[in-house]
């Protein structure tokens, strides 16, 4: 019999309620009802993956599947870990304790680069071989899927198969798949079902396919060795947001998560075309649900969940065509519940005060605000399309309704970046302040500075560019740091080192699985944990791999330069990123295509996707 958590162990340790499961809304099958098994598996903590909203769609529309059970597990902290290893107490599932070696597939979502340590130390406490080619036909299919999938290749000896794009369709597919090939003796073995599952449009299996490499280190050619493998994967996406299930009875925690609220999603994607934003060129193009079914989705979620929250998310959710009447009827309908509506960061250009205060009638907080860059230089380079007069009116007009504190965010090291481009964020932060008094005749507005360090990211104008280097990137944070020492400014920012190595892993290649296996081997987990983070451990595991990370992050690349990830494909055309580049760097703006011509990215073209705004196509 498998040794279990027990009553002493889970009281020994920090919260234990992340490991109990049962929580209310959860979703159990029983063996006979169970065909296809799988568990969604988050390389974070409860309280992080709990808040991530993919894991809540893919949990309920699994779950509608007859025969399918879906279940969940999530990285054990470092306490528990040490328990477990102490008594061979091996990972299993919230939902029916399962041990992680025993399910059909484990899929993880691979929302950060420096979680991916903590994939593989979840495979090996789930008694999993960490690598691929160590598994045999009893082990599961290990599946990824999520926003760094569009460069998966680091992880190229760890999993099976990658879902590219948007799951809620192609996730059922598979297990439809999964059901033949079992019904049918699972013909071909491991090998057989990866041949099956690689004809289904969005799926990537990276052992079906070589990569070359030149004398100098770069790409060669990426090159199918299976002939069931498409030349290069497309992603999948949902063309109408409105026929999907979406999930009304998510489960409720039964101690505080990270986004202890409900999470209710208006539209995918963004036209917006910041250059720096991975998210905005991969979830194109945009899709609005129905203003009538995002309201009647929030009266299910309350109902079923007795939050006293809804959170309207999306990547720019102020940009939704129908905002203002419909934020103005969910209040009206949830006031006397004592249910408020909070929007994420909100663009200067389309903020409006009279909606931030019908939103903070129930509960009131801060508004958080994101200019990108302290000067118009830079803002045009990035494609931010907003002024400081945006953002003077946007603050004047808060301060002027009774608001007295704002968090604003940017970014350091963003190409082309100079001295002055970095104190213009702190002048900005200063003229904010004056126009509290402006507006107040007082002082004492309360700022609050956040400056993370940009890191170039696969599929934006940026892939070409090279990072700055941490000593660079640390004289720029201390820099802001001194001209930002004014009272009721509160300056954050995160260690530098962190960024290099995430920037290592968007870009890199096949060759870093080596590194991140010896990382692992010598205790690397957590990394995105500052405590758990150690920067010589990297260097010495990539040193140790024959890899340099300076090829990956400290040289501009070739205009004409092979990717390591060009063979999986959002379907923003190259072309179309070249020639931002090239914009960015004549600090030329492009318009939003969502309001205007075509700007030629190719995604809806090759994809057969339209743009979906229900108020500019007069579709309400």
């Amino acid at each position: 019999m498998e040794k279990e958590l027990t009553i002493d162990i889970l009281s020994s340790v920090q919260k234990p309620a992340r490991y109990t499961g049962g929580e209310f809304n959860s979703i159990v099958k029983s063996p006979e009802e169970t065909e296809v098994s799988i568990a969604l598996a988050f390389p974070d903590i409860y309280e992080v993956g709990m808040s991530y909203l993919g894991f809540k769609i893919l949990y309920h529309i699994l779950n509608l599947e007859n025969g399918v059970a879906a279940e969940r597990v999530y990285a054990p902290w470092v306490d528990l870990e040490a328990k477990m290893r102490a008594n061979a107490i091996p990972l299993r599932t919230l939902e029916t304790e399962k041990i992680l070696q025993d399910f059909d597939f484990v899929g993880f979502t691979l929302q950060y680069e420096l979680s991916y340590t903590n994939i593989l130390n979840m495979l090996d406490l789930g008694r999993i071989p960490v690598k691929t080619e160590e598994r045999t036909e009893k082990d599961p299919f290990i599946i990824v899927g999520g926003p760094c999938v569009y460069n998966p290749e680091p992880l190229a000896d760890f999993f099976d198969l990658a879902v590219v794009g948007e799951g809620e369709e192609v996730m059922v597919e598979l297990m439809d798949a999964y059901k033949k090939w079992k019904r049918e003796g699972k013909p071909g073995g491991r090998q057989g079902f990866l041949r099956c599952a690689v004809k289904l449009k969005g799926i990537y299996v990276p052992s079906f396919y070589d990569v070359a490499y030149n004398e100098d280190g770069t790409v060669a050619a990426v090159v199918a060795n299976c002939d069931a493998a498409p030349a290069a994967v497309e992603k999948r996406v949902i063309s109408d947001m409105n026929t999907v299930n979406y999930p009304t009875a998510p489960i409720v925690p039964f101690g505080e998560i990270v986004h202890d609220r409900i999470m209710l999603e208006v539209f995918r994607g963004c036209s917006r075309g910041c250059r720096f934003c991975h998210a905005g060129m991969v979830y194109r193009p945009v899709r609005e649900r129905r203003p009538e079914l995002l309201k009647e989705l929030a009266r299910q979620l309350v109902d079923n969940t007795g939050y006293n929250e809804i959170s309207l998310v999306s990547l720019s959710t102020a940009d939704y065509s129908c905002l203002a009447p419909m934020i103005h009827d969910m209040i009206e309908e949830f006031k006397d519940e004592k249910v408020s509506v909070s929007l994420p960061s909100l663009r200067i250009d389309s903020f409006s005060v009279d909606l931030a205060k019908e939103v903070q009638a129930v509960r009131k907080s801060g508004l958080t605000f994101a200019p990108e860059a302290g000067s118009q230089r830079m803002r045009d380079v990035i494609n931010k399309g907003v002024t400081e007069e945006d953002l003077m009116n946007a603050v004047g007009a808060a301060f002027t309704a009774g608001w007295s504190s704002v968090k604003l965010y940017f970014m350091i090291g963003l190409p082309g970046e100079t001295d002055e481009d970095v104190l213009a964020i702190a002048k900005l932060a200063k003229a904010v302040q004056y126009k509290y008094q402006e507006v107040t005749g007082r002082r004492g507005a309360k700022v609050t500075v956040s400056a993370s360090s940009f890191v170039p990211k696969p599929y934006t104008p940026f892939q070409w560019v090279q990072q700055d280097d941490i000593a660079e990137l640390r004289r720029k944070q201390f820099l802001l740091k001194d001209a930002l020492k004014v009272k009721n400014i509160t300056f954050q920012y995160h260690d530098s080192v962190t960024s290099v190595l995430e920037a290592v892993f968007a870009r890199g290649d096949r060759r870093l699985g080596k590194a991140l296996y010896l990382a692992w081997q010598r205790g690397a987990k957590f990394d995105g944990w500052s405590e758990h983070f150690s920067y010589d451990r990297w260097l010495e595991a990539l040193q140790d791999a024959g890899l340099n990370k300076e090829f990956y992050i400290g040289r501009e690349r070739g205009a004409n330069e092979l990717f390591p990830w060009e063979h999986i494909q959002p379907a923003v055309a190259r072309s179309f990123l070249r020639r931002e580049y090239e914009k960015a760097l004549a600090e030329e703006l492009t318009h939003d295509c969502r309001h205007g011509v075509c700007t030629g990215c190719g995604v809806c073209q090759k994809l057969g996707v339209k743009i979906i705004d229900w108020k500019e196509q007069g579709l309400v």
